[in-house]
């Protein structure tokens, strides 16, 4: 085995002497360090060798491998890299191409339509006070209200004890108050954005979505201003067709207030027909939105005159409008990342 040790080193460095380039090397290292080379052969040899014997032989062999290994190295360090040869006929990859998320794309459209007519669109912060989430928009502590409203509380010091805790927003329209508080009328403002609340998740719930807030304050702001713009909107996103449904509604910021069905976009379903639709059961409406002239209490607290001053407001859930848009069903959708969902809207 000495004389076969001798002779495997002395042949390797004679092949790593004159080896040039790295496809060369990877065959020398494949003869000499492989699975079925000669120096993996001896050592399969070792243990037939007698006890005493073993371990000189194994010290050997290793010190032998470990010479041809740093050999090896050493020389594809100073061997000169070869240029990859690229084919330039060869097809290219093409990228995937991105789109926006269908959320996104449903907020933009909205803000268009309502900057047609003339409103600025605005984003408030996520992070606000109680003042500014509760009382200011005429939902006092004690307001049983505020109870559908709660949100998510925040460990962080307030500036005076009127701002009350930090929490994440219920609703948008907080940011009412901060650009009423900071603009003098005549103002039209959309601000749309993140909202959160502590609500079960299910099809149709989730504790974070989507809200715009819409509001205007002048001194002939009307609710049939207020109609005509959502009767605008509505034959813009939906169809030329629509028609709208005031009902009498409670909102503690505005008064009087309304709920605002659109007529079913799918079925068209008119009075005296009963046609079943998967969008509007058969009712022939679809809930889109609240609104109503703003409270004097809330214009009060942003140092409007509500003597010389009026106002209108509305609020809507972009998931809902998107759900029933698209007839989507379940809301989590919109939040699972799901690629094979969110390719369907490629807007």
């Amino acid at each position: 085995m000495e004389k076969e040790i001798k002779n495997l080193k002395e042949t390797f460095l004679k092949e790593i002497e004159k080896a040039k380039g790295g496809s060369c090397l990877e065959k020398i290292r494949i003869k000499y360090l492989g699975r079925k080379s000669q120096i993996t052969n001896l050592f399969s040899q070792i243990p037939s060798l007698p006890r005493e014997e073993r371990g000189s032989w194994g010290k050997q062999l290793n010190i032998l491998k470990n010479l041809i290994a740093e050999k090896i190295d050493q020389k594809t360090s100073q061997a000169p890299r070869q240029e990859e040869e690229i084919d330039l006929t060869y097809p290219a990859v093409s990228p995937k191409k991105g789109s926006r998320h269908i959320l996104s794309s449903v907020t933009k459209e909205i803000c268009l339509i309502f900057k047609d007519l003339g409103f600025d669109v605005i984003e408030g912060s996520e992070i606000e006070d109680q003042w500014h989430n509760f009382t200011a928009l005429n939902i006092p502590p004690e307001h049983p209200s505020q109870d559908a409203f709660d949100t998510f509380y925040l460990d962080f010091p307030t500036q005076d004890e009127k701002s009350g805790k930090i929490l994440l927003r219920s609703h948008t329209s907080p940011s009412q108050i901060r650009i009423m508080r900071q603009v003098e009328p005549p103002l039209a403002v959309l601000s749309p954005g993140r909202v959160y609340r502590p609500d079960v998740v299910d099809a149709t719930h989730s504790f974070m979505f989507y809200q715009i807030e819409g509001f205007a304050v002048g001194e002939d702001i009307s609710f049939a201003g207020l109609k005509g713009v959502l009767f605008y909107f509505a034959r813009q996103f939906f169809s030329k067709d629509v028609r709208l449904r005031f009902r009498p509604h409670f909102f503690p910021f505005t008064e009087p207030s309304a709920e605002v069905d659109v007529s079913c976009f799918v079925c068209a379903t008119k009075k005296g027909k009963k046609k079943k639709c998967g969008v509007c059961k058969g009712k022939g409406w679809l809930e889109i939105l609240g609104c109503g002239m703003i409270h004097p209490n809330v214009l009060k607290a942003c140092g409007i005159d509500s003597k010389k001053y009026q106002g209108f407001a509305f609020g809507m859930g972009i998931d809902r409008i998107v759900m029933q848009k698209y007839q989507i069903k379940d809301i989590r959708l919109f939040y699972e990342n799901d690629l094979n969902f969110l390719e369907q809207f490629p807007i």
